[in-house]
């Protein structure tokens, strides 16, 4: 039987490459992204719910947007898509950003409500029950054209592994801790490059066949 898979998340599930120049768009390729890598490696549909700038706090950014708000884009996504076999969500790294102003337990408490939303009766019952794979980002480097944007966020981000870890066993769903497998790449200090694409694709994907 054929399994359908949501992958929530922020640039890094879009596909963005690492940035050269700020403001131009760009997105890896469908055989690059880690979302369609995971896809191939277990033989199922994926839906790609990647939106560049989106946060795991439902707090407004102001540089980029309300809709940027991962909880309101949380149930859109799971409204609009179903029914859905597992959902994965990997945010966290845009709620690094100094204008943001969280610290690594607000970014987690973020993440707790992203856990509500999915873990709950309200979700869970329209989709008939899907298992849950709370991905943790890898940690951001403070270098390269977005620099300005994350100042102080690589520390916050080094502090995330074991506050998703707790939260994924009190929700009891699936962990995959990312900077075990990947590093964001150095041009911009927080996009990965075509071979942490495949390489987190292939993590995923075992992830997900452990649950």
């Amino acid at each position: 039987m054929t399994c359908t898979i949501l992958t929530f998340g922020d640039s890094n599930t879009h596909g963005t490459p690492p940035i050269v120049t700020r403001g131009v768009y760009a997105r890896h390729d469908a055989a690059t992204r880690w979302p369609r890598v995971m896809a191939a490696e277990l033989g199922c549909e994926v839906i790609e719910e990647g939106l560049p700038g989106r946060t795991a706090s439902p707090l407004t950014d102001p540089e980029m947007g309300v809709h940027m708000n991962g909880h309101l884009g949380l149930r859109i996504a799971l409204e609009s898509h179903g029914p859905i076999d597992l959902l994965t969500i990997m945010l966290g790294t845009n709620d690094c950003k100094a204008h943001v102003g969280l610290t690594p337990e607000g970014i987690a408490a973020g993440v707790a409500g992203l856990l509500a939303i999915a873990c709950g009766e309200e979700m869970q019952t329209r989709h008939g029950g899907f298992k849950v794979l709370l991905v943790c980002p890898p940690p951001v480097l403070e270098q390269g054209p977005i620099a300005q944007v994350f100042f102080g966020g690589a520390t916050k981000s080094l502090a995330l592994p074991p506050l998703y870890e707790a939260l994924a066993r009190v929700w009891n769903v699936g962990f995959l801790d990312a900077g075990e497998h990947i590093s964001v790449s150095p041009q911009d200090g927080v996009h990965f490059n075509a071979a942490s694409h495949q390489t987190l694709g292939q993590a995923v994907a075992k992830a997900v066949m452990r649950l």
